[in-house]
């Protein structure tokens, strides 16, 4: 059985009173000790610079790091369930209702993660841009409702971000988190939710890449919040993503306040013990841009984490290809400020084009965006496509992974 250390903010513990390790493909432990799930504020912030410290010590040179590092990797998946991969299914997208706006177009898409388990959400391209494009995989995090909008990537500033992108020259993709918005098959407080949001983010990139438009070297994913931890884990599995660009989440001593961040031994097993900051690093030396401010668990970020990455950066001599914006009076969102560093980084790492958002007085304006609806952007609506399947529960689910394991 697993056990959890306790939460020390704002009382979150009490969703997750009954927390147990669920029985996901590869999540089982190989020895007789007790896994331990990494939950919450699960140390204290000198705790966990003294975990980097230690960590610190087992790697001198590039090549140390990489060798913790694979075996880190090996370690998260094997954590996730993970380790193998399922096999790829056909991803038999669905595309409709396809909207020009100025310099972007959305559509409604879904495809099949799994032999029948869809991902939703909206595919924003460019607009009077010559491709190839970059693609951008766009995880969302715990942002409920605003005045009716649904929450999720129905929200105006989720919009914002990927219209920017696209107008910018980018394929980008906005997918729901399992359990919100159209993702109605499996619960979202649920340690299964963590498995399936990062096999869904993999299998995003596949389906930015099936289009065929989409540069194979130009890959990148961003997110917020829950989003963020999405980020940094998709980023540390799937050698494809080359920008990595994580907001409000990379923290040494918080690991998630939720099942679907922390409900799995992904960052301590007997194998191998890490925490996010790590993990957010094991993208080096591709580029890595965190964002963070004064008013959650990301507040120490300048003088603990980034400091940490920004050594093992420099330790392939590339510190230019990691940055950080902090933001000390600001709070726990993706807001326009938090924005605007996002946009700059990924039109200098994703050959963007910056000037495509600016308005005359040389500002980045989101002012061209035109924000939707939640049912304008719908993918199972209308009786334009079949309908949602029902929810398939946890073992049916699980039964999909293992199948697609054995294959």
């Amino acid at each position: 059985m697993a056990r959890t250390r306790g939460f020390r903010w704002k009382g979150i513990l009490a969703f997750l009173g009954a927390l147990l390790l669920p029985a996901v493909v590869g999540a089982t432990d190989e020895t007789d000790d007790p896994v331990v799930l990494c939950v919450g504020e699960y140390q204290t912030p000198d705790e966990g610079r003294m975990q980097l410290a230690r960590f610190e010590e087992t790697y001198r040179d590039s090549a140390t790091w990489e060798k913790r590092a694979a075996h880190l990797r090996q370690e998260i998946r094997k954590g996730l369930g993970l380790d193998p991969f399922p096999a790829r299914c056909a991803l038999n997208p669905i595309r409709h209702s396809r909207w020009e706006g100025d310099g972007y177009s959305v559509e409604n898409v879904a495809f099949e993660s799994l032999p029948g388990f869809y991902v939703t959400g909206n595919l924003y391209r460019p607009l009077g841009v010559e491709g190839p494009y970059a693609g951008i995989v766009s995880p969302h995090g715990h942002f409920g409702d605003v005045n009716g909008d649904g929450g999720g990537r129905f929200r105006a500033d989720m919009q914002k971000r990927c219209a920017a992108m696209a107008r910018m020259g980018a394929v980008v993709f906005a997918m729901d988190m399992v359990g919100w918005g159209e993702s109605t098959q499996a619960p979202h407080r649920d340690s299964l939710a963590l498995t399936l949001q990062v096999w869904n983010a993999v299998r995003a990139v596949d389906y930015l890449l099936s289009l065929g438009d989409v540069d194979e070297k130009r890959l990148a994913i961003t997110g917020a919040s829950g989003g963020g931890t999405q980020t940094f884990l998709t980023a540390a599995v799937d050698e494809r993503i080359d920008v990595s660009a994580p907001v409000v989440m990379v923290s040494a001593y918080f690991f998630g306040g939720c099942p679907c961040e922390s409900g799995l031994p992904i960052h301590k097993s007997p194998r191998h013990e890490t925490n996010n900051t790590e993990i957010a690093a094991l993208i080096a030396p591709k580029p890595l841009l965190i964002v963070s401010d004064g008013n959650d668990w990301t507040r120490h970020v300048p003088d603990t984490e980034y400091p940490h990455i920004q050594r093992i950066y420099n330790l392939y001599g590339h510190g230019d290809r990691v940055a950080f914006a902090h933001y000390p009076d600001e709070g726990h969102d993706y807001g326009y400020t938090k924005r605007l560093p996002v946009y700059r980084f990924f039109a200098t790492h994703l050959a963007l084009d910056l000037s495509r958002i600016l308005n005359t007085n040389q500002e980045i304006d989101e002012s061209f965006v035109q924000v939707r609806k939640p049912d304008e952007l719908r993918v199972f609506k209308n009786d334009q496509v079949k309908a949602m399947p029902q929810a398939a529960g946890r073992e049916a689910i699980e039964a999909l992974l293992k199948e697609a394991q054995r294959r």
